[in-house]
């Protein structure tokens, strides 16, 4: 019997900010914004603010759209 309280079965969810649709961290891209440059993550060990995109072309593409609408 798994005990209710573990957190053993837990998979992090998050949102692509192109698209807003959750998934499990797995499933996204993680990417970073230094300097005005768009920058992937691909080990998820930069030291800054990190956003997530859906790893399929169409929200990878709004990308630069995105940053510019939010003025990150």
């Amino acid at each position: 019997m798994v005990n209710r309280s573990s957190h053993a079965a837990h998979i992090p969810q998050r949102t692509c900010v192109v698209c807003r649709r959750k998934k499990s961290v797995s499933e996204l891209i993680r990417f970073a914004i230094i300097k005005n440059n768009v920058i992937f993550d691909l080990k998820r060990n930069i030291q800054d603010r990190g956003y997530y995109v859906c790893d399929e072309n169409k929200c990878i593409k709004k990308i630069d759209k995105w940053v510019k609408k939010h003025k990150i």
